[in-house]
C-alpha cells in the first residue's frame, strides 16, 4: 500500500534529509587516504546525535539478511555495490567509495547515498560516477505527477545502458516515509507509461546502482551484507529521496554545495 504524505509530512521528510545531507558532506570531506571506514561511520553518528536523529541503518535486519546491519553507514569500495559494512580497511589511493546512508527525525527517515573518488581518480571512475549522476537527475525529472513508475526506470535504465553499464538486478529504489523501505518499489529500467501513477504525496527513493564491466550480477559477501560486482569492476550508487508533488519533484534530502 502506497502511502500518500501530506505537505507537512513531506517538510518533516525535508528536516530528516537535511540531516542525511549534512552527514553525506562530512564523510566525504573526511574521506581520504589512510582514512578507515569506522571513522566515517563514527563521524555520521556524530551528526546523528548531534541532530537529535536516529538511524534507521543501525540494527536493521530484512528477511535476507542473517545478522542486524551493525553501523550507520553502508561502506561500499570499488567493486562493493552496496550494503558495504564499515570495517578498518583504510581508504587507499585512487578507491572509489559509495556511501549510503539514512536518519530518522521526528518519525519521519530520509535516506541518500554519493559517489566519490578518493585521491588520485582514475578516468573511467569519474565517467561511471558521472553517468549514475546523470541517471539519478533523468530518474527526478521523471518524478512527476501524470507520469508512472515505468517512466522514472526508463528514464534511469536508458542513460546507463546508453553508456554500456549494468545495473544490478532485482535491487533499485523506493518508497520512503516512517519506514525506510516502503511501497512502492522504483526499478531502475522500465517501460514508459507502464507502472503505478505517479501522484502528489508520494515519496520516493530513487537509486541508481551501475556496473563498470556492464553485466548485471553480483554476488553476496561473507559478511552476508555487502553485495559485490558479479564480474570483479567497479560499481557506483548515487541516490536522493524525492517527494512527488503538483509542482514538480522536490529533492529532500539536497545537500548545500561544497
Amino acid at each position: 500500500m502506497v502511502e500518500l504524505k501530506t505537505d507537512t509530512s513531506i517538510d518533516a521528510m525535508h528536516a530528516a534529509g537535511q540531516v542525511v545531507g549534512r552527514a553525506l558532506t562530512a564523510v566525504r570531506r573526511a574521506a581520504d587516504v589512510g582514512v578507515s571506514l569506522l571513522e566515517l561511520d563514527e563521524l555520521a553518528h556524530g551528526v546523528l546525535r548531534g541532530s537529535g536523529a536516529s538511524s534507521p541503518f543501525l540494527g536493521y535486519r530484512p528477511h535476507f539478511a542473517a545478522t542486524p546491519f551493525p553501523a550507520v553507514l553502508c561502506t561500499s569500495v570499488n567493486d562493493a555495490i552496496v550494503h558495504g559494512v564499515p570495517t578498518r580497511y583504510r581508504l587507499r589511493d585512487g578507491d572509489l567509495l559509495s556511501v549510503d546512508f539514512g536518519a530518522e527525525l521526528d518519525g519521519w527517515v530520509g535516506d541518500s547515498a554519493i559517489s566519490f573518488t578518493v585521491g588520485r581518480p582514475r578516468p573511467a571512475d569519474l565517467r561511471l560516477i558521472e553517468t549514475a549522476e546523470r541517471a539519478l537527475a533523468a530518474g527526478i525529472e521523471a518524478a512527476v505527477t501524470g507520469n508512472r513508475i515505468g517512466d522514472i526506470g526508463y528514464a534511469i535504465g536508458s542513460v546507463c545502458r546508453g553508456a554500456g553499464y549494468g545495473l544490478m538486478e532485482d535491487y533499485g529504489g523506493h518508497g520512503v516515509g516512517r519506514r525506510m523501505h516502503e511501497d512502492p518499489p522504483v526499478p531502475n529500467e522500465g517501460r514508459p507509461g507502464r507502472g503505478l501513477a505517479l501522484r502528489h504525496g508520494m515519496v520516493l527513493a530513487i537509486e541508481p546502482m551501475l556496473i563498470a564491466g556492464g553485466t548485471d550480477s553480483y554476488r553476496t559477501a561473507p559478511d552476508g551484507w555487502t553485495l559485490r560486482t558479479g564480474d570483479g569492476s567497479r560499481a557506483a550508487h548515487v541516490e536522493h529521496t524525492v517527494a512527488i508533488t503538483d509542482q514538480g519533484p522536490r529533492i529532500l534530502t539536497a545537500r548545500q554545495p561544497e
